[in-house]
């Protein structure tokens, strides 16, 4: 068995440049604290978790990790109703959590860990239920949500009140199973359409029919602008994540896949990433994590991606400049939750949630774990929230 380890330093590159997804959506009260650690003692962490039991209860809300002091520390922390899945961060500090899916409920709580809003679909009357995922413009009057209708088995996306998280309107993913979705410069939805058909028990079924797509809509009306699928129907359109090379001055969506393949045999082989570069969408390379399941995505510096596997223990970095490959920077088990981290210098670093704790990595900082403050397994996501 392979020593599991952190993959230390070693890619020294001539430019160390802010992502757009480490900086640009940060909370505007913590992006300049959580470019140097002299300005933030504390980097704060939006997450979900529960007990170390699978029946043990969840919570979501604020971890607090300090490097010199090398603590890690819950801030506040909410009971959910059940398993959540996709996490926000809002730029007033509040984190809204969605449920799994089929998810049945939205939660907010504020900067201080009181609950805000809660809203259930069982309100709502209908056959729709949440598919993991949350976004809107910073400062946007609406939240946009990933759904599926278990009576058509289409998917949707919510479209739904700011504040109140009431529905406004629905309108057609143009796909089946939307997972996440991301906004793009002009407003508009990138959604990825996992194309797995489901039952309300979330079993899958008649995989020999799956239609995985990555859509763009009209965020003022849901009318499809473009659509782009790939060559193998068997690849899963999961997470997403937005990358921008500063040395090309171009921004890149990249897209975690999960193979459903199945040949076992094909599924190991199979990719993990997808990148959208204009209007193309490419799988720059054939090499994945040997499950073929990429668990989560963020940006890494200058048009790059973090992939993570939990079911390999791996946290692997796509390179523009290396794009045939996939390099591994952080070997541990349970290795989930990504979220991009600029560190001493601009750009290039990650938090990657593990079994054993919270892992930094940057090619320019030593790498640091911060075991966890109780026992806990960390959710699938977590998200940046600022410093204090």
């Amino acid at each position: 068995m392979e020593t599991e380890r952190i993959v230390g330093q070693g890619m020294n590159r001539r430019h160390w440049l802010a992502s757009l997804g480490a900086v640009g959506m940060l909370p505007r009260f913590g992006l300049a604290a959580a470019l140097a650690d002299t300005a933030a003692p504390s980097v704060l962490i939006g997450a979900s978790w529960r007990g170390p039991n699978a029946d043990d209860a969840h919570f979501a809300g604020v971890l607090a990790a300090n490097w010199e002091q090398k603590t890690l520390q819950i801030r506040h922390a909410v009971p959910l109703p059940t398993r959540p899945h996709g996490l926000l961060a809002e730029a007033d500090g509040s984190l809204l959590v969605t449920g799994v899916r089929p998810g049945t409920w939205l939660l907010r709580c504020d900067d201080r860990g009181r609950v805000t809003q809660h809203t259930t679909l069982a309100n709502e009357a209908s056959s729709v239920r949440l598919s993991g995922h949350a976004d809107g413009l910073r400062d946007g009057q609406v939240i946009y949500t990933t759904e599926t209708d278990y009576k058509s088995g289409r998917g949707r996306i919510g479209v739904r009140d700011r504040q109140s998280l009431r529905k406004l309107d629905e309108w057609d993913s143009h796909g089946v199973e939307p997972h996440q979705l991301v906004l793009d410069q002009d407003g508009h939805l990138l959604v990825a359409n996992g194309g797995v058909p489901r039952t309300l028990a979330d079993q899958k079924y008649d995989l020999h029919r799956m239609d995985a797509s990555l859509v763009r809509l009209d965020g003022q009306n849901g009318r499809l602008l473009r659509q782009w699928k790939l060559d193998d129907r068997r690849l899963s359109l999961r997470h997403l994540a937005w990358s921008h090379s500063f040395t090309q001055d171009k921004t890149y969506l990249g897209v975690a896949m999960q193979a459903e393949h199945d040949d076992p045999a094909q599924r190991a082989q199979a990719p993990v990433l997808a990148v959208l570069d204009g209007n193309q969408l490419q799988v720059p390379t054939p090499k994945g994590d040997g499950y073929g399941y990429a668990g989560d995505i963020a940006a890494a510096y200058n048009g790059g991606f973090f992939l993570s596997s939990n079911k390999a223990g791996v946290a692997q970095i796509w390179l523009q400049d290396r794009p045939t490959e996939l390099s591994p920077v952080v070997k541990l088990k349970e290795a989930y939750a990504l979220a991009s981290w600029n560190g001493p210098n601009p750009g290039g670093g990650v938090l990657v949630a593990t079994a054993a704790g919270l892992v930094r990595w940057h090619p320019t900082a030593p790498p640091v774990v911060l075991p966890w403050p109780q026992p806990m397994a960390l959710d699938n996501h977590w998200v940046l929230m600022g410093a204090a």
